[in-house]
């Protein structure tokens, strides 16, 4: 596994915007854009990142601006400016080559799993699941300084958080505070590769030319994989039967456990969640209900990393190692 070189005080965060574009939400994106400015870092946005659209730009003029941040040696670490829905269409367009002879280290959240997922699963290639250039908040609390410790190198212990908000309670502004209660059958430990994202983007991506997810469990089936899945908008009937299509295809071979965040637009159809996972996962340990995703506060993932997994009494933490 590649691991890219950490961010230092005055480098550069390049961002673009593969995914939509952030003009309906400019005053959080500054914000942003002070938090990491703040941390000590120097920022340089490509030509579309500010346009007030689902869609940036055209696909061929998002991955052109993509490009341009990968060969540009002033350019440190990428950042996606947000998520969204239509960064599937630009994968056509991406040079892989130039990702490989550029390895940088890409982060994002969301749709951005459209990139993150192909460049670890098939170039050997860490990418953090984590947050996007115009995700962070000036009272991001812990999830914020973890992020922050992460990209600059210091692989800290990440635990359960205290609170959270929901997704909808973030598009509504409602300042409710909910407790931490991480679920599993049993107490484990797990240890293993570390790969996943948003499960809906890895479901669109799974067959094509990008998924590269059986040749990445062949590569590490000696170290065991842990799989980490962002539930978007997936009702527990269509997460069931992804879930199914996913052992079918091999997914869950050599797996020590299946990690699970909260929902964003959770909805229960014929079965619950739970009774997805177990029916489909049988006697391999997985938790839910996890600080990942769509949810605030979040941990920051690192797709590829050697990950300890640990579970007790509705609270955990995870460690990655980078070997």
């Amino acid at each position: 596994m590649q691991y890219p070189d950490f961010l230092k005080k005055k480098d550069t965060i390049g961002i673009c915007a593969p995914s939509a574009g952030v003009g309906k939400k400019l005053v959080e994106y500054e914000e942003s854009l002070s938090v990491l400015k703040n941390a000590g870092y120097q920022i340089k946005e490509t030509a579309s990142v500010r346009i007030n659209d689902v869609r940036s730009n055209s696909a061929s003029i998002r991955a052109r601006e993509f490009h341009e941040l990968l060969a540009d040696d002033e350019v440190s670490f990428i950042g996606f400016a947000a998520g969204g829905d239509y960064m599937y269409e630009m994968l056509g367009d991406v040079d892989f080559d130039m990702i490989r002879k550029h390895p940088k280290w890409l982060m994002g959240a969301s749709d951005p799993t459209n990139l993150l997922y192909p460049v670890t699963t098939l170039l050997d290639i860490a990418t953090i699941y984590g947050y996007n250039a115009g995700g962070y908040s000036l009272d991001g609390g812990r999830s914020n300084d973890d992020n922050l410790r992460i990209i600059a190198g210091d692989i800290i212990k990440q635990k359960s958080y205290g609170f959270y908000k929901t997704f909808l309670d973030e598009i509504d502004g409602n300042d409710i505070k909910h407790p931490v209660n991480w679920k599993s059958d049993n107490d484990f430990k797990a240890e293993g590769r570390l790969i996943g994202g948003c499960f809906d983007v890895i479901s669109t991506l799974m067959g094509t030319p990008f998924d590269g997810a059986k040749d990445f469990i062949r590569r590490y089936q000696d170290d065991g994989i842990i799989w980490y899945f962002d539930n978007y908008a997936r009702n527990s009937f269509d997460f069931y039967l992804t879930l199914l299509q996913m052992k079918y295809a091999g997914y869950f071979e050599h797996c020590r456990a299946v990690l699970l965040g909260r929902h964003a637009f959770g909805n229960e159809e014929n079965m619950t969640y739970y009774e997805a996972m177990k029916r489909v996962l049988g006697a391999i340990p997985f938790a839910y209900d996890l600080d990942i995703g769509h949810t605030t506060p979040c941990m920051t993932l690192i797709n590829g990393s050697y990950a300890t997994f640990e579970i007790s009494g509705n609270k955990g933490s995870i460690v990655m190692e980078l070997r």
